[in-house]
């Protein structure tokens, strides 16, 4: 993948910035924290040469003066909301977030439950966490939020929420989720601290959209496709065009909520220190890449990628089609079909051949390699260990795990697991490979490619089974695939 993104140029870029928003108001600032910090893969992919922790490095830069509060909303304990991505539940989310900051030495401060209001799940969670020894503080709904200013900003509304004890002068606030309530909380300290005489600010860093690109830029429409399912639209910011006359790009819910921003701003502060959402944003990114035309590719086949996910989720019936028609929109704003993800064709024309599921995968040289269905392997499987042979230089006539090897495997999937498909999956080819690999050579030569397969693209005719998909992505492959079944059963694990 050619590199279009200078990722050392961020990570001093960003942190410097945040410093001078830190200055700019008298050396407090409440930061709220959008997107994933540990593992953004959509940057990546749309970003080549963008690491997936890219932002959680950047903090690591200013941990000495920062603490994290994740924010929480009571209401997603209480429905036991997931995340999709994870599987996990957002109370549970909580917890990994906690040691994941503090494994890499970013301390957490506390939590704090939004729009609590005596929930049981809510409570047992706070009680839980101070059992952990995590300090905990409550914020509660404010009816007419947040039309109702003089409401918001009185006693009787943020003046009722705990105020969230703070050491360092960065406070980055981020949540396990969406709608978790991030930026109330931050204007609640504001007011907290306005009350008290403490001079600070709020700022807000969210990657996408990339305010200084252009609104039908293939990145910004990637974050588009992305966030679909969430309504999201990139708009021009009318706020920042009235003000200074430049054209900058955000999305609707920070524009629509921006007035009413600027009233509780002014309301507290006496006056507002943004003109425009855009003024409020700390984003550096957009002024890091380094090559245009491999960051357009790059989220052109993320549009792709999204699109192709969305049809098969629909077909699953976890999506609707509104949001696939949303994005066959954006495809066309971007002038794609999808003949321009390359390894599409191969994996419909070699299932043409076989009369069976097949795959293909694009290697860094551009080389297509495809795989087919027989008695010991799926197509997935197949394609795979044709791809290690063919970046490990070995011979494609060579069996690298052998039939003795893969038939007690099935054995053991059929007669003693109950399954009915007898195939190899994609771990189980790669435990079976890695087995043979202790005393052949060409096995272990093989194995060695596995870091290989990171950024590759790869397209399967059916949809794959979950533990096929989640070890591609484990591999760092883009994956995708047709929206239909290997077999017209109606439940397909």
């Amino acid at each position: 993948m050619k590199i279009g993104f200078d990722n050392d140029k961020y990570l001093q870029m960003q942190s410097e910035h945040i410093r001078e928003r830190i200055a700019e108001f008298g050396g407090k600032l409440y930061l709220e924290f959008g997107g994933k910090l540990f593992d953004d893969y959509h940057a990546s992919r749309v970003l080549p040469g963008f690491k997936p922790d890219s932002k959680l490095q950047m903090l690591l830069q200013l941990k000495e003066n920062a603490e994290v509060v994740i924010a929480i909303n009571a209401y997603d304990i209480e429905k036991n909301k997931v995340r999709g991505d994870l599987g996990i539940s957002y109370d549970a989310e909580v917890l990994r977030l906690i040691d994941a900051f503090r494994s890499v030495g970013l301390y957490v401060g506390s939590v704090v439950l939004t729009q609590f209001c005596s929930q049981p799940a809510a409570e047992a969670f706070k009680l839980r966490l101070e059992g952990l020894g995590i300090k905990v503080y409550r914020h509660f709904s404010i009816p007419g939020y947040p039309s109702n200013i003089p409401l918001i900003v009185s006693d009787e509304g943020y003046g009722k929420n705990d105020y969230i004890e703070t050491e360092k002068e960065l406070v980055i606030i981020t949540a396990p989720g969406p709608g978790s309530g991030k930026m109330a909380v931050c204007l609640s300290q504001l007011y907290h601290d306005h009350a008290r005489g403490i001079e600070s600010g709020y700022a807000k860093f969210e990657t996408f959209p990339i305010w200084n690109l252009p609104l039908k830029h293939p990145v910004n429409l990637a974050y588009e496709a992305a966030t679909a399912d969430l309504n999201d639209v990139n708009m021009i910011d009318p706020f920042h065009l009235e003000a200074y006359g430049e054209t900058t790009v955000n999305y609707n819910r920070d524009v629509e909520i921006f007035p009413v921003l600027n009233a509780i701003f002014e309301k507290i502060r006496g006056e507002s220190p943004y003109k425009s959402p855009t003024d409020m944003g700390v984003n550096m990114v957009g002024n890091c890449i380094i090559d245009d035309v491999a960051t357009s590719a790059a989220s052109n086949q993320e549009i792709i990628r999204r699109y192709c996910e969305a049809l098969c989720d629909m077909r699953a019936g976890k999506q609707n089609q509104d949001v696939v028609y949303k994005l066959e929109l954006l495809m066309k704003q971007a002038g794609l079909t999808l003949e321009d993800r390359r390894v599409i064709a191969p994996a419909l024309e070699k299932e043409r051949e076989t009369g069976n599921p097949a795959a293909a995968m694009e290697l860094p040289d551009g080389r297509l390699i495809t795989g087919k269905t027989s008695s010991l392997l799926g197509a997935s499987s197949a394609m795979l260990l044709n791809v290690l042979k063919e970046l490990g230089g070995l011979d494609d006539s060579i069996h690298l795990i052998s039939p003795t090897i893969i038939e007690p495997i099935q054995r053991l999937k059929v007669g003693h697991f109950g399954n009915r498909n007898p195939r190899l999956h994609v771990d189980e080819l790669l435990l079976a490979l890695s087995i043979c690999a202790v005393t052949d050579a060409k096995a272990e030569i093989a194995m060695q490619q596995l870091g290989k397969l990171r950024g590759l693209e790869a397209h399967s005719s059916v949809i794959l089974s979950e533990v096929d998909k989640k070890t591609f992505k484990k591999l760092g492959v883009n994956l995708t695939c047709e929206p239909k079944y290997q077999t017209k059963k109606l439940y397909h694990q």
